[in-house]
């Protein structure tokens, strides 16, 4: 495939100066009282034969990523700015500026609703300690948790299958089943707890928040840590509460759980157009 494309990274108000490099050289197109920022890029590697295989190269998936987050924060750093998803190429500029007019109304109602304000994440984790004293956080991720095999509920040759291991009057294997329930059980009872804590997290930030949304909790390979995370959220918070908003999250820690905060970012959660 030969040729070139239009990479679009976001749109915003007004033109301002891009100090970085995207994916290529980043220059603007204006139109409708808007302004893309965008990159010429090769459809040998951008276009949709080429774009489909590459998404499966996790090293280029990450090189295009930070690519393109790097040009978005420097325009959001900027000036209130509508991300748009990545990997989003257009066959040439004029697309573009047809993009602009017929989204225009769009455009300015999400650029409105994130002026003066900044995108923050919460995540939470359950800490090692509780994770350790957790039989029911334990069998999902370390084992049973008990630190002696033979205890575990994954064994039934532990339990009073055994008759001279107990009162001898009981079936083979009832001890063991009456085991599995309460670690069923507690397992449950803890999965609801835990579903409460996050419930309180996020409603408590959402309470100081313009917008707020739950993303999936990432898994522990994505997130670079071992505990389990209870919440991913995102808050969009006037820029005039963002110590109102720090503080309430390093309240919210404790009894096992940590709370992170991170940000401020550009408003990715709440303002990113779909292409079309």
């Amino acid at each position: 495939m030969t040729g070139t494309g239009t990479y679009v990274y976001a749109v915003a108000r007004s033109a301002v100066e891009c100090p970085c490099e995207g994916v290529a050289p980043v220059r603007t197109i204006a139109g409708a009282g808007l302004v893309a920022y965008v990159s010429t890029v090769p459809l040998g590697e951008f276009g949709e034969g080429p774009l489909r295989r590459s998404l499966e190269d996790l090293d280029w998936l990450a090189v295009t990523a930070r690519a393109h987050h790097r040009v978005v924060e420097a325009v959001a750093a900027a000036t209130p700015t509508a991300p748009v998803r990545l990997v989003t190429v257009y066959a040439d500029d004029a697309q573009v500026r047809d993009l602009l007019e017929r989204r225009r109304d769009d455009f300015l109602e999400v650029l409105s609703h994130v002026t003066g304000r900044r995108e923050w994440g919460v995540k939470a984790y359950v800490s090692p300690s509780a994770s350790s004293s957790s039989p029911a956080i334990g069998d999902g991720h370390r084992g049973t948790g008990s630190g002696d095999p033979r205890a575990g509920d994954g064994d039934p040759r532990a339990g009073d299958g055994d008759p001279r291991a107990g009162d001898g009057v009981r079936k083979p294997g009832t001890a063991y089943l009456q085991r599995r329930q309460a670690s069923l059980r507690g397992r449950e009872r803890l999965r609801r707890q835990i579903a409460g804590r996050a419930e309180h997290i996020h409603a408590a930030l959402s309470s100081l928040a313009v917008a707020s949304c739950r993303h999936r909790a990432q898994d522990p390979q994505l997130s670079g840590r071992n505990e389990a995370m209870l919440l991913n959220g995102a808050y969009l918070v006037d820029e005039g509460r963002d110590e109102e908003f720090a503080a309430t999250v390093g309240s919210l820690g404790g009894d096992g759980v940590e709370v992170r905060l991170t940000g401020p970012w550009a408003p990715y959660s709440f303002t990113v157009m779909e292409a079309c």
